[in-house]
């Protein structure tokens, strides 16, 4: 039977001090569960608002730790690294700022925040082309102006070959908008090596949801228009948001849209412990509680490992409420994932339950 390797142990009892745990939920893939600190920091905040003395200053200083915890997970300079509330807004700005006719290349099946901004183009003569995730490499020639796909796929959990997207559009001269909002946290992200990282921080990030973030390499951060641009978005933001001329900050800041004090206040904590554990050691455990999922399921593991694991058991739904375990259905399967959160009882619950 698996069992755990044993280096496993000091971060399953970093997680016991760091979780409240839920027995049964494998459903991060939908949203993560909140760190006790998270809860705690939202809990002061909404005390001090209530009160009459939310602070902004530090608010902002919320925000600069959460740029920069994620750089580490990311492998990016925290000053290329933007702030958001959604995927999508960032997809705006660069399918707003590719030229007319530009040709862009998606993987079929793609969640449609990293897709509809650049079909919806096509009055300006933007073409979208779709094949498989597993072709995309191989589908980059040199007529591809820009690859926008999600290193892991939200449906079903498939891996794109990063390696090889990062290769075939450097080769080619294509940008490569890659949403990171399945595996950011547990997979290893060299970001530096794409033009645009983005994430989404509600899922595998444990945050509250209206927190996303987007590097940005500098020669692809002239390339856009600021279309989205607030106060928020200027060099000294509480000293310019009044009036004009237009006083942008220098670098990605530039792209910041105002923040949701009281999201970032508990996404901050979330994020420094995810940063502070490292993508390898989430992903170790995450992986091998999958692994074991798909073993029991008797499902081949993937070329690519993944953290979220499907079946298409049509019984699967109801099996697993009844059992108490947490999931979700998309794209007609039922979607199990694991996280830090997640423990090898979680998994026999399900598989007692699908037996």
């Amino acid at each position: 039977m698996f069992s755990m390797p044993a280096a496993a142990k000091p971060l399953n009892a970093r997680v016991d001090a760091a979780f409240e745990r839920v027995p049964g939920h494998l459903d991060t893939a939908t949203a993560g569960l909140p760190p006790r600190a998270t809860i705690a920091a939202m809990r002061a905040a909404l005390e001090e608002w209530a009160a009459g003395r939310l602070d902004v200053a530090v608010c902002d200083a919320d925000v600069a730790r959460c740029r920069a915890a994620f750089a580490t997970l990311t492998g990016v300079p925290p000053d290329s690294v933007a702030i958001g509330a959604q995927v999508s807004v960032f997809a705006s700005v660069v399918a707003g700022s590719l030229p007319a006719g530009a040709r862009v290349l998606c993987a079929e099946g793609d969640f449609t925040s990293v897709l509809w901004p650049f079909v919806v183009q096509a009055d300006r003569g933007v073409t979208v082309r779709s094949v498989p995730l597993e072709e995309i490499p191989a589908a980059i020639d040199a007529t591809t102006d820009l690859v926008a796909v999600s290193s892991v796929m939200s449906a079903d959990g498939r891996v794109a070959d990063l390696d090889a997207l990062a290769a075939a559009a450097a080769h080619h001269g294509a940008r490569v908008f890659l949403d990171v909002t399945h595996g950011c946290g547990w997979q290893e992200l060299a970001g530096s090596r794409f033009d645009h990282v983005v994430a989404a921080a509600y899922k595998w990030l444990l945050s509250p949801r209206g927190v996303a973030l987007w590097s940005v390499r500098p020669d692809a951060l002239e390339e856009l228009v600021p279309q989205a641009a607030g106060w928020y978005a200027g060099e000294q933001p509480w000293e310019s948001c009044y009036g004009a001329p237009l006083r942008l900050a220098a670098g990605a800041r530039q792209l910041d849209l105002s923040p949701a004090w009281l999201c970032w206040t508990g996404a901050a904590p979330a994020l420094e412990l995810l940063a502070e554990i490292g993508p390898a050691a989430v992903g170790a455990h995450n992986l091998a509680l999958a692994s074991r999922l798909r073993t029991g399921l008797g499902q081949p593991d993937p070329g690519r490992p993944s953290a979220i694991v499907v079946t298409e058991r049509p019984d699967a739904t109801a099996r697993l409420a009844a059992a108490g375990v947490r999931a979700s259905v998309r794209a007609g399967q039922v979607r199990l994932s694991c996280h830090l959160t997640t423990t090898t009882a979680d998994v026999d619950r399900a598989l007692e339950a699908l037996a």
